[in-house]
């Protein structure tokens, strides 16, 4: 409940301010000369693209003069091309001219990561004579060092919006070891990169104790803001009225819907073993998206032979309000020993929907904490297929429980996770980098 309390009074603090007036607001929003650099932006409809493009709006909206610095579509697109430059109402995109190459594959990643950073540190030379303030993301993870440097080297301003820990999320994945020269390297540079910064986003209060362990001198400038969703854009829409329910057949099934990246730090295991126990029962598995697990999540399923999974890929940012409400229950998981280096964006579209949410986690997540104040679903911990599965026959026989639970979500959401509560909150933080 101490968690709870601190988002209400962080809430409460933030209507006041807007209370007081608008106008200085703005005001303060027209001193901020921001860059903002991440690898994954729109036309990409990878999630962290997407939460940028919603950020820099509503921080235009308040004043900011944004210019972000961005790749070219790889890793979830529709269209594998986009302008160089462009004009998106208030906010300026320049693009690398940098393709992707095997975004699939680690070193392909990998590559194109070293790629984008390099072309990335072009932009911020020119940059750095008109901007007083950069955001960088982990995406690449190893983008944070452009800001240390142009700070020793131009005097520049920034801020790291950290989504995962590297390389903390690399040695617990074993793709370095943790004694690897490559592993001390970079923990050396992170914490230079972390004490020059002038401010530290995470999107957890484990993340925030995880790089407070790392660096102890930052916990005072680390601040925990959650990523959100937009319920302007994602409303509850009953089954029998949507076009994406009905194409797929879910109308008359209870469907449970894990949406977006299958990556190496999410838990399918758990999953797949709840749809053995239910694949008797009329309970539809539909998994949208893709990642480094679908593959091997799929051929588990036809070698179980289980008829009670669909796959789909990524769906275009329009069709996603309707895709997202095409099912009666969200799945969001998090692999045993992640619960500190990631924070499930997903969860807050899902809490969006008007749906229950069940959340596969470790027993000491903050998340178990997040959805028991929400009241909007259960916890469960990694390898507890049984009693998830148990949760979903108990969901599908119960209306009147999966509607109180899908109100709840939706409720929570637009007290503590929309743009316009997140965006001021990261605004305080660009307030404070500048100061």
């Amino acid at each position: 409940m101490e968690y709870n309390h601190r988002l209400k009074q962080l809430v409460q603090s933030h209507h006041e301010d807007l209370q007081v007036g608008n106008y200085k607001f703005f005001q303060v929003g027209q001193l901020i000369k921001l860059s903002v650099i991440t690898q994954f932006f729109p036309p990409d409809y990878a999630a962290t693209g997407q939460l940028i493009d919603e950020l820099v709006r509503h921080l235009q909206q308040q004043g900011v003069d944004i210019e972000v610095f961005t790749g070219q579509p790889g890793y979830a697109f529709a269209t594998p091309y986009a302008p160089a430059v462009e004009q998106s109402g208030g906010v300026r995109i320049k693009r690398s001219r940098t393709t992707q190459f095997w975004s699939d594959r680690i070193r392909g990643k990998a590559i194109n990561g070293i790629l984008f950073t390099l072309r990335a540190a072009l932009y911020l030379v020119n940059a750095a004579r008109h901007r007083n303030v950069v955001l960088l993301t982990t995406a690449p993870p190893f983008l944070p060092i452009l800001g240390y440097l142009a700070h020793v080297l131009f005097g520049l301003s920034y801020v790291c919006i950290l989504y995962d820990l590297y390389p903390d999320i690399a040695i617990a994945l074993d793709v370095i070891p943790k004694h690897h020269w490559l592993a001390k390297l970079w923990k050396v540079l992170n914490r230079e990169i972390l004490r020059k910064a002038k401010g530290i986003v995470v999107l957890s209060p484990a993340m925030k104790r995880q790089v407070a362990a790392i660096c102890p001198e930052v916990a005072d400038k680390t601040s925990v803001i959650h990523s959100w969703a937009d319920s302007k854009s994602i409303v509850p829409i009953a089954k029998e009225d949507n076009w994406f329910a009905h194409q797929y057949n879910l109308v008359n099934k209870f469907t449970v819907m894990y949406s977006g990246n299958m990556g190496r730090c999410h838990d399918t295991h758990t999953i797949l073993n709840a749809a053995k126990y239910l694949q008797k029962e009329a309970i539809q598995f539909v998994c949208i998206g893709g990642g480094a697990k679908r593959e091997e999540l799929i051929e588990e399923v036809n070698r179980l032979g289980l008829q009670n999974f669909l796959f789909l890929p990524y769906q275009a940012r329009y069709v996603l309000p309707y895709s997202l409400t095409a099912c009666d229950l969200s799945l969001v998981s998090v692999d045993a020993g992640m619960e500190s280096l990631v924070a499930p964006c997903k969860l807050y579209p899902a809490l969006a929907t008007g749906r229950p949410v069940a959340v596969i986690c470790p027993n000491h997540s903050y998340l178990r904490q997040l959805i028991a104040d929400a009241n909007c679903g259960e916890t469960f911990e990694n390898a507890d297929s049984y009693e998830l599965a148990e949760f979903i026959s108990r969901l599908s026989r119960d209306q009147r429980l999966a509607e109180r639970m899908g109100n709840s979500a939706r409720q929570y959401l637009q007290s503590y996770f929309t743009p316009e509560v997140i965006s001021r909150q990261y605004f305080d933080v660009l307030r404070r980098a500048i100061s």
